[in-house]
């Protein structure tokens, strides 16, 4: 490994205890440092622990559009090396290293209607992209955010003030586990019904966004309006570079004419057909984007314009997303004589 990737350091600015187990974070970039990012995109920060630093990633809750400071929030995790040490470890003026911006769980218009699904803390992303669907878009927003009780509902007073403001756009309900019982696919079938004609994001624990998911194909939602955002803890250090040497030796072997275009800037390289993508642009010094390099985020996602590539693993594009030419970075190696990638 060499020294390692570039990346930032973040400042502490705020913490806000939202309820018993979750916590935000106002982190403020350094001075000049780019960070724009999307409606529903997310941070990998590197947590500290005593076998070494480990990458988490935590979606912002904050919106582009509406909010002039970046904000994650982070519910308590049993066991969760991350999610103990930001709720009992930092401390405003804290410093924490951060990746650039990720994620492609953004809508592509915000003019489209809107049927968000949040559980628990999947609330986080949800909330960035409803925030800025009604600031910057037209369309009509129904969420649906379940919890186990009223004390765990995150953002409830935000939610209720938004709500309050565009009555006519905005419609919120609370699902409480212990009022209503666990969303079931029948209940949450009916709900959706008269809904299904709109674009619906889920973000949230696994098994809620699997009965979602049923419930969604049940009224005939097709997978090209269904996006879903899942997280995994990440096994090694992705703040780590992978050995220049290896991932640029091609090892007398065949080799892709690849042409990227990232930052505004296109480079052309010769790409050994066995180094995947991402590993042989940061050894080439790029700042290519990425998070878990495991195939599972998304934040390594670009545009495949020309040629072909195969991805190793693809646990989080959608078929509408390949339809479009996203391919993950970290997972593609060369198929063709020619390739050419754009960052977007």
């Amino acid at each position: 490994m060499s020294e390692g990737v570039p990346s930032h350091k973040l400042i502490v600015r705020e913490i806000v205890r939202e309820t018993d187990d979750a916590c935000s974070i106002v982190l403020e970039p350094p001075d000049g440092a780019d960070f724009s990012y999307r409606p529903g995109q997310f941070l990998t920060l590197r947590i500290p622990t005593p076998s070494g630093a480990v990458g988490r990633c935590y979606s912002l809750c904050s919106s582009p559009h509406v909010d002039d400071v970046l904000r994650i929030a982070v519910k308590r995790v049993r066991e969760g090396v991350g999610s103990n040490w930001i709720n009992e470890s930092v401390a405003v003026g804290d410093e924490i290293e951060c990746l650039v911006p990720g994620g492609v769980f953004t809508p592509k218009s915000f003019d489209d209607d809107l049927l968000l699904f949040a559980g628990g803390s999947g609330i986080t992303p949800v909330l960035s992209i409803l925030k800025s669907a009604l600031d910057v878009g037209s369309g009509r927003i129904v969420l649906v955010y379940a919890n186990q009780h009223e004390k765990s509902v995150i953002f409830a007073d935000q939610l209720r003030e938004l709500a309050d403001q565009h009555p006519d756009r905005l419609h919120v309900l609370h699902w409480l586990e212990s009022v209503q019982g666990l969303p079931s696919r029948a209940l949450l079938k009916a709900f959706i019904a008269p809904y299904s004609s709109y674009t619906a994001f889920l973000c949230g624990p696994s098994p809620f966004m699997e009965t979602v998911t049923h419930a969604l194909r049940d009224c005939g939602v097709p997978p090209a309006r269904i996006h879903i955002e899942r997280f995994q803890s990440l096994v090694d250090d992705p703040f780590a570079l992978p050995d220049a040497g290896a991932a640029t030796d091609d090892g007398g072997g065949e080799t892709t004419h690849l042409e990227v275009e990232l930052d505004g800037e296109t480079h052309e390289f010769d790409w050994p057909r066995s180094t995947k993508l991402l590993d042989f642009l940061l050894a080439k010094g790029l700042k290519a984007p990425y998070s878990c390099r495991l195939g599972q985020c998304s934040a390594c996602a670009c545009i495949l314009d020309e040629g072909e590539v195969s991805m190793v693993v693809n646990e989080i594009l959608e078929q509408e997303d390949l339809d479009e030419g996203y391919v993950l970075g970290c997972q593609s190696l060369p198929l063709t004589d020619k390739v050419k990638i754009r960052y977007s």
